[in-house]
């Protein structure tokens, strides 16, 4: 895949200098990494190993939620991690130059473009809905959004933007890569509510997806 073999891990999540805890390993080694939840958020994490732009790009990265002390319930709960391909020819790795180029083929949320068109996410009218996002990158910012209705709750890197006390609400959840949140929405009425990266560009490429409310 990339110009060695071994792999390492950058946890986000994580305080704690990486030398040893998320050095590489070769293959057939084995490493396990501790850490203590202190801080709330959405956290990345991905191999270490260079060029992370290679490793990240094929796919090795994950996400880790640490709830804000005294979350309120909701009804339900989703995480959406979005992140990008850049295919290279059938049973090699992804392309490296269109990685540098930033050229994907597809921007997807939880790895498959398009999915959550052709199997919408369940809901019931009425119910509150608490999203979460990471953008995995490696390379593109995205900006969540959902069509026919607004976020009363927004939370993003650690911080409360909006709640439902608050006089106003927001449109999107801005996110540079490597940055999440959640956002959370009440779903009015039945029906179809889309959802979508704004950058247009990318919810065409597989960005995308919709709430069924029944």
């Amino acid at each position: 895949m990339a110009d060695r073999r071994d792999h390492g891990i950058d946890f986000h999540a994580g305080a704690v200098a990486p030398d040893a805890v998320m050095r590489p390993i070769d293959p057939g080694q084995q490493l396990t990494y501790r850490f203590t939840a202190t801080r709330a958020g959405i956290w990345m994490y991905h191999c270490s190993t260079m060029p992370m732009l290679h490793h990240i790009g094929n796919g090795m990265y994950g996400a880790v939620i640490i709830d804000p002390p005294d979350l309120p319930r909701v009804d339900r709960e989703y995480v959406l991690v979005q992140s990008e391909f850049y295919p290279g020819p059938d049973g090699e790795p992804g392309d490296l130059a269109k990685m540098q180029a930033n050229r994907p083929d597809a921007v997807v949320f939880n790895g498959y473009p398009a999915q959550y068109d052709h199997r919408p996410l369940p809901a019931r009218a009425g119910e509150r809905v608490r999203v979460w996002v990471l953008d995995a990158g490696p390379d593109r910012s995205g900006s969540f959004h959902v069509v026919g209705t607004q976020f009363d709750t927004v939370y993003a890197e650690g911080r409360w933007l909006s709640r439902p006390t608050d006089p106003g609400g927001a449109q999107v959840l801005p996110l540079a890569p490597a940055e999440g949140g959640f956002v959370e929405l009440v779903l009015p009425a039945p029906g179809h509510y889309p959802f979508v990266d704004h950058v247009m560009v990318d919810a065409e490429r597989g960005a995308r997806g919709a709430f069924e409310v029944r």
